[in-house]
């Protein structure tokens, strides 16, 4: 079932410092340095915005790359416009529990306060702990980055909100024939993230930081999200990794060379070019043809593993 709303894990500031206040005067907000009411430039288009205030960003914070900027405007866009009344944010404190609540107001603007770039936000009295979620969401809502959309997790966050043990993990893909492996499958892209060191690839690549925070993982761009940007140890490549569960078509060629495109136009710095990795369990006959007429895609297979280990056998 499709959810009717969105839901958004937002942290309050760096180490959850500003959580409080912000459950106390009910508002959700931002910073990222652009010290200026937004509410004329904010378009349904993420593109424009972040064309106009990337280089108003990168001039307030000139260490930054255009990597950095165009997440902290992405995000800033997400907080000021994205969400959408009756989305839901969910708001760590830094000491286990998440406040919940609904966004109720359109943005405005709180000049020289904390956070300044602000949506109203009606508190729920009741939060959620995060010993309660699963390790899916765990992974999700405790990632790196101020704003994370963790709309897949609805039926679980909602369940955790009426009080109820979370659901099982389910699949509605009729071709899949193997409910265990499909749940480990569908968790890939969190598991390649955590074991990337321990990779072919993270012998050459590291997922993108920024400021030593992961940003790499569904990194946003005008055409979908990138599910690891990564960079060779030399920053001379921006490497795009796509993961798909199961056998990959001749399609997903396609979809990668939008997503490099986006890379080598709006991300790339001087020097710097851009290669492509996907990623699935099987290709095909469709699949190989393409790529072999290109010389920057390159094709990995996984393999899911699922072992139940005898205790008896300790003895």
């Amino acid at each position: 079932m499709t959810p009717t709303r969105s839901y958004y894990r937002i942290m309050a500031g760096q180490a959850c410092k500003y959580a409080q206040q912000c459950f106390e005067q009910g508002f959700i907000g931002g910073d990222w340095g652009i010290e200026v009411d937004l509410t004329n430039d904010l378009g349904d288009n993420w593109r424009d915005f972040n064309r106009q205030y990337i280089p108003v960003f990168l001039e307030a914070n000139p260490d930054k790359t255009k990597i950095g900027a165009g997440l902290a405007c992405g995000m800033l866009h997400t907080i000021c416009k994205g969400m959408a009344k009756g989305d839901m944010v969910f708001c760590p404190n830094g000491n286990g529990i998440y406040y919940v609540g609904e966004v109720i107001s359109d943005y405005y603007y709180a000049a020289g306060e904390i956070l300044p770039h602000r949506r109203k936000i009606k508190w729920l009295e009741q939060g959620i702990s995060r010993e309660e979620m699963s390790q899916p969401l765990k992974n999700s809502s405790g990632s790196v980055g101020t704003v994370s959309n963790i709309t897949k997790y609805a039926e679980e966050l909602e369940a955790l909100l009426d009080g109820k043990q979370p659901p099982a993990l389910t699949h509605s893909d009729e071709s899949v024939e193997d409910p265990s492996v499909f749940a480990l499958e569908k968790h890939l892209e969190d598991f390649l993230v955590a074991n990337w060191q321990y990779t072919e690839l993270g012998q050459d690549y590291d997922i993108y930081t920024e400021d030593g925070e992961l940003v790499g993982q569904q990194y946003p761009s005008d055409t979908g999200p990138i599910d690891i940007l990564a960079i060779s140890k030399d920053k001379q490549t921006l490497l795009v990794v796509e993961l798909k569960r199961g056998r990959a078509s001749d399609n997903v060629v396609g979809q990668i060379q939008r997503y490099m495109g986006y890379v080598k136009h709006e991300l790339c710095e001087e020097g710097q070019k851009v290669k492509g990795i996907i990623i699935a369990l099987e290709d095909d006959l469709k699949l190989r043809r393409a790529l072999s007429v290109t010389d920057n895609i390159e094709f990995y297979r996984y393999q899911v593993s699922f072992k139940l280990l005898s205790s008896s056998s300790e003895f």
